[in-house]
C-alpha cells in the first residue's frame, strides 16, 4: 500500500504574483504622490468626493479606491473610504510619522530607473541619473533644505523600529552599562541617537553628519528633549577622522559603498574607539546562507542601480572585515525585520 502523502499540484500562482507586483506597488506610490492618505486624514469620503479632490477621471477612481482596499491600505463601509490605523499613521503628510516621503522618492526615482535592472546586471554600472550624466541624486538633495527635511524624516519613519531595537538592546547584545558617549556615523534626522540617549541616560552623544543635517538634527532634538546629552558635529566621514567614542554606530551606511570604502571606514572606526569600545553596524543584513533574507538581496540589486560600487553583504563577511582591520571579537544579532546588527568590540 502506498502511504505517501500526496502533494500539492504545482501553479503558477507566486510567478505571476511577483512578476505583476508592479501592479499592486504602483497603485501605492500613485496614492502617495496624489496625497489620497492625507486627505482622507480629515475624515471619511465618497468615492465621488475622492475624485472631485484629487482630480481622479470617474473611469479609474472606483477600480484605484477599492484596489486599495482589497490591499489593505484602505477602508470602506458603506461606501464611504477612510484610512486603516498604519496608514493613517505612516501616511498623512501632517503626522511625525510620515514614511510617504520614501515612496515619493520611490515613484519619482527608483520606479522609472528599476526599469533598466537588467541592464545594469549586465553593465554593472548604475541605472539612475549618473547613467546619463546627471547630477548625484543626494549632492541635489543636500543642497534643498525643503527636500533635505522630507527626506531625513522619512529615513527616520523607516529606521525607527531598528533604532528602538538597538536602544533598548539587552546586556548580553550590547552592554551599554560599561559605556558613556557614543557617536552615530551619517545621522540622518538623529532618531538613532535621541532613541539611544532616552533609553540610556547616562550616556552622551554626538551625530556626524554633513552641516545642511544640522537644524533638522538640532529641532529633533529639542523636541525630544535630549538636546543636553545629544549634540551635532559636521563632517565629512569620507575625508575626514571619525569622532571619537566609546561607541560608533553605522546605520545604512556601509552598503552604499564599495569594498574599499568599506574597509576604510570600518578602518576609522576603530581608530577612534577606545580599547574595550564597539563599532556597530546596521544594515538588511543578508543571511550566510543568502537565501531567506529577500529584501536585503533586493536591497543590493538596489545599489546596483544607484551607486558605482555599492553593495549589502552577509553578517559572516562584515565580521570578517572587522577581524582584518583589529577588532578583537565580533557577534551578529537580528534585530527588527530585514535589519540585523554586526557588532565589533575592540
Amino acid at each position: 500500500m502506498n502511504h505517501d502523502t500526496p502533494t500539492a499540484p504545482l501553479t503558477p500562482e507566486k510567478i505571476l504574483q511577483t512578476g505583476m507586483a508592479f501592479w499592486a506597488s504602483k497603485t501605492l506610490l500613485s496614492a502617495t504622490e496624489l496625497g489620497l492618505f492625507t486627505t482622507l486624514a480629515a475624515g471619511p469620503l465618497s468615492a465621488a468626493d475622492l475624485g472631485e479632490k484629487l482630480q481622479l477621471h470617474a473611469r479609474s477612481r472606483l477600480d484605484f479606491l477599492d484596489a486599495l482596499v482589497a490591499l489593505g491600505f484602505l477602508q470602506r463601509t458603506d461606501g464611504l473610504y477612510r484610512n486603516t490605523p498604519e496608514t493613517a499613521l505612516f501616511m498623512d503628510r501632517n503626522q511625525p510619522s510620515y514614511i510617504g516621503g520614501l515612496l515619493e522618492m520611490a515613484n519619482a526615482r527608483l520606479y522609472p530607473f528599476w526599469a533598466n535592472l537588467t541592464d545594469g546586471l549586465r553593465s554593472g554600472e548604475p541605472q539612475n541619473e549618473l547613467k546619463s550624466g546627471g547630477a548625484n541624486f543626494f549632492v541635489a538633495l543636500y543642497a534643498d533644505p525643503l527636500r533635505l527635511k522630507q527626506f531625513l524624516a522619512a529615513m527616520t519613519g523607516l529606521s525607527h523600529g531598528t533604532n528602538l531595537a538597538i536602544a533598548n538592546a539587552s546586556a548580553s547584545a550590547l552592554p551599554w552599562h560599561d559605556w558613556r558617549s557614543f557617536c552615530d556615523i551619517g545621522c540622518a534626522q538623529g532618531d538613532l541617537a535621541v532613541q539611544i540617549a532616552l533609553a540610556q541616560p547616562h550616556l552622551t552623544g554626538k551625530g556626524f553628519d554633513l552641516p545642511p543635517v544640522q537644524p533638522v538634527f538640532d529641532d529633533y532634538a529639542v523636541a525630544l528633549g535630549v538636546s543636553d546629552r545629544v549634540q551635532f558635529s559636521a563632517g565629512d566621514f569620507m575625508t575626514q577622522p571619525l569622532p571619537q567614542a566609546d561607541v560608533i554606530l553605522m546605520g545604512h551606511i556601509l552598503h552604499d559603498w564599495d569594498m574599499p570604502t568599506k574597509h576604510m571606514l570600518i578602518q576609522k572606526a576603530f581608530d577612534a574607539l577606545p580599547a574595550g569600545g564597539a563599532l556597530v553596524v546596521y544594515d538588511a543584513i543578508i543571511d550566510d546562507d543568502r537565501s531567506q533574507n529577500t529584501f536585503g538581496l533586493l536591497m543590493s540589486l538596489n545599489m546596483l542601480i544607484e551607486t558605482p560600487g555599492g553593495f549589502d553583504y552577509t553578517g559572516e563577511e562584515c565580521a570578517g572585515w572587522m577581524g582584518q582591520v583589529g577588532f578583537a571579537s565580533t557577534r551578529v544579532q537580528h534585530l527588527v525585520g530585514p535589519d540585523s546588527m554586526v557588532v565589533g568590540i575592540k
